[in-house]
């Protein structure tokens, strides 16, 4: 291999890869949907088709899940996630705002990638630096918030966020138990809305160590200057009660909290989602 071929294979290691971008259709204000851990752009089955007739909705997979690329040697920290969305987002030459909308890791991603374009950057300049649009408006929906132990005050919040990291690292531990388990869960959901395997595995374990249990999504959100939207049901196992309290307070936070609705984005939390976007 020449010095030039080298040289051009380490700057494509080094340049984020694109998404697979598994929805863009409808016209009108640009969504952006961004699905979490274990599962893929059908996160959104039940939002998709409300949005469409007003929006152009594009629904991507993370890197590493459903038809996204996985590539060798990949860490799965925050900032591969999000270079790779920013990549994608360049790639689309979105020139109007948008509307970026998260769900549970996506959630961590989209607001990450949106404290990016705040961090003493003007819409213009941003626009300038990336080719791309800004981000008008966040929604959140069930975004895993776990603040360290060690900075919460209230003896049961810090009891029940530590049992929630305990649990994770007890998954990434035990590999044989979680696929088992977790192949029982996915019979019991939609299609596609979960789906942890050995091809999935390295990227579930990496995400989940790199992003959800070492996460910067209260300071990334305390950071925007675009309205936030949080959207969870009541019945979401991945939240830990108390733990949202401290984004709750931010001014330009919006808590909508949906009865009768898990993790998963079902017809009713779809509904409040679109309405959300809509208002």
């Amino acid at each position: 291999m020449t010095w030039w071929a080298k040289r051009m294979r380490r700057v494509r290691r080094s340049r984020p890869p694109l998404l697979h971008v598994a929805t863009d259709a409808g016209t009108g204000p640009v969504v952006i949907l961004v699905h979490g851990i274990a599962s893929s752009s059908i996160t959104f089955y039940e939002v998709i088709p409300l949005l469409t007739p007003n929006h152009r909705v594009i629904a991507v997979d993370i890197l590493g899940f459903g038809q996204s690329p996985a590539p060798d040697g990949c860490e799965y920290r925050l900032e591969d996630h999000v270079g790779a969305l920013a990549a994608t987002i360049r790639s689309l030459k979105l020139r109007e705002p948008f509307v970026l909308v998260g769900h549970s890791l996506g959630s961590l991603i989209s607001t990450r990638y949106a404290a990016m374009q705040g961090q003493g950057l003007g819409a213009s300049a941003w626009r300038r630096l990336t080719g791309s649009g800004t981000v008008s408006r966040m929604v959140l929906v069930g975004p895993p918030v776990y603040v360290s132990p060690s900075d919460i005050g209230d003896p049961r919040v810090k009891a029940r966020v530590s049992a929630y990291l305990r649990a994770y690292d007890f998954l990434r531990a035990n590999k044989d138990f979680t696929l088992a388990n977790a192949s029982i869960i996915t019979r019991l959901l939609p299609k596609g809305t979960f789906e942890l395997t050995e091809k999935t595995w390295t990227p579930f374990i990496k995400s989940m160590e790199h992003c959800i249990e070492s996460q910067t999504v209260v300071s990334d959100i305390a950071s925007l200057e675009v309205p936030v939207d949080v959207i969870y049901g009541a019945l979401d196992a991945f939240i830990a009660h108390g733990s949202m309290t401290i984004i709750e307070r931010m001014r330009h936070v919006t808590m909508h909290r949906v009865e009768a609705n898990d993790h998963i984005i079902r017809r009713r939390l779809a509904r409040v989602l679109v309405n959300v976007i809509d208002s």
